[in-house]
């Protein structure tokens, strides 16, 4: 066994944060967070400085770990039985791409089923930067072809 390893190990059964400090535990954390909507737990996983960007709704960036506070509180207060499903992560240095199930129900009784991809970026145990693709799984799904010609003006044969 390498002393690496060993260190590594030591700190684990001592009870040390060293996992907090792996990208790929941070991500096993949040979720962990989100399905117990432990808020404070999760925020405390975000840098105080957390740059979100969501490219395909530019209006919906923001920086600063409080509005993660404020929208997952919103959240957790707003949909019923909210879980979150990792399907699928993986880690490239520190940058983790994560595909993600989340699901529960509207106050209104109607299913949220939000699934997507998230890109975050890891630091000294703190995701620091997101860029999230996600996307409500549309009520009245549109055909491949409706979609081309609302894009394009012309429909696919």
């Amino acid at each position: 066994m390498t002393a690496a390893r060993r260190q590594s190990m030591l700190g684990r059964m001592e009870g040390a944060t060293q996992s907090s400090r792996d990208p790929a535990d941070v991500i096993e954390q949040l979720a962990a967070a989100m399905n117990a909507h432990d808020l404070d737990r999760m925020v405390s996983l975000f840098h105080p400085e957390y740059d979100s960007r969501q490219p395909a709704h530019p209006g919906r960036a923001f920086v600063g770990r409080e509005t993660v506070r404020a929208n997952w509180g919103a959240m957790f207060a707003g949909i019923g039985g909210f879980r979150a499903e990792v399907v699928r992560s993986v880690q490239d240095g520190p940058l983790n791409w994560c595909e993600w199930a989340w699901r529960g129900t509207r106050p209104d009784g109607d299913p949220f089923d939000v699934p997507g991809v998230t890109l975050f970026r890891i630091r000294d145990g703190l995701i620091v930067e997101g860029t999230l693709y996600v996307e409500e799984v549309e009520a009245d799904p549109e055909s491949i072809q409706d979609a081309v010609e609302g894009m394009s003006g012309a429909r696919p044969e």
